[in-house]
């Protein structure tokens, strides 16, 4: 299995496969070199994501899933974006859980402001319950904030984040948020506390992981594999840098290696 990210958010997602799938060999690659994406244009994007996916390829994996709402709202809708390799995006599994959770049909979206751009949550949820309103808020300093270890749910600069992005959120009444970034499960607590008790969160790596375990097991993709696998990382950055704060992102009980994978590499491999 291949997962790859901006940065280091996408390990929501590895962390969630390691726990479905314990077994099979999960390969990471963070960008974290070129994080963020979603204050890049569309095309950019686009060519960081075909970079990122030769990467993948290249270590024969088995299905991809870009752990990264900025990519995954940026190649909704195109077909076989990792060609005859299995591919998912969180948008869409993330827009499924929430419409099977929300009671009064408003959801709210959060993500890149790129991610908000292309209106690919709205897009996906209005195929899914077209009954469903939306609100969404383009958080832009969410990534920096979690990357650089702002989380803490009572930090004074997260709090005012929180409510200066989701107040009309919070306003509309909607009882379920989409969390539209790997990035933004990392600031839960505060995103809860904001929001109140009972809205549901979802968290858009979580629901890829879910959906993919069914993909394997729907095409009988299961390894052979009978001991716990380590998570196997790449970084296009410092490989101390990377391991100093994937375990915030792992949790503990997470076994892996991180090897640096230099941005020339991952650019070069697209034309080799």
């Amino acid at each position: 299995m291949g997962v790859f990210d901006s940065g280091l958010g996408g390990l929501t997602c590895a962390a969630e496969l390691m726990k479905l799938l314990p077994r099979e060999h999960i390969i990471y690659f963070g960008d974290t070199a070129r994080v963020p994406y979603g204050t890049r244009s569309r095309e950019t994007i686009l060519e960081y994501a075909r970079q990122d996916i030769a990467f993948m390829k290249r270590h024969n994996v088995k299905m991809i899933i870009a752990a990264c709402g900025t990519v995954s709202s940026a190649v909704l809708g195109m077909e076989a974006p990792a060609g005859d390799t299995p591919f998912s995006g969180v948008v869409e599994p993330a827009a499924r859980a929430a419409a099977g959770l929300t009671k009064n049909g408003i959801i709210g979206i959060t993500g890149t402001p790129a991610t908000i751009g292309t209106a690919a949550y709205e897009r996906a949820l209005s195929s899914i319950a077209p009954d469903v309103r939306t609100v969404n808020a383009a958080c832009g300093l969410f990534v920096p904030l979690v990357e650089n270890g702002f989380t803490d749910r009572d930090d004074l600069i997260v709090k005012e984040c929180v409510k200066r992005y989701l107040a009309p959120i919070k306003e509309s009444g909607a009882d379920t948020l989409i969390l539209g970034c790997t990035h933004y499960p990392h600031l839960a607590q505060a995103i809860s506390d904001y929001m109140g008790e009972g809205v549901r969160l979802v968290s858009s790596g979580a629901a890829a992981a879910v959906q993919a375990a069914e993909h394997l097991r729907a095409y009988d993709m299961f390894t052979d594999n009978t001991d716990k696998q380590p998570l196997e990382c790449y970084t296009t950055d410092s490989e101390e840098l990377f391991s100093a704060n994937a375990g915030k992102f792992l949790g503990s009980g997470i076994d892996y290696t991180v090897r640096r994978a230099p941005v020339e590499e991952i650019i070069k491999g697209v034309s080799a």
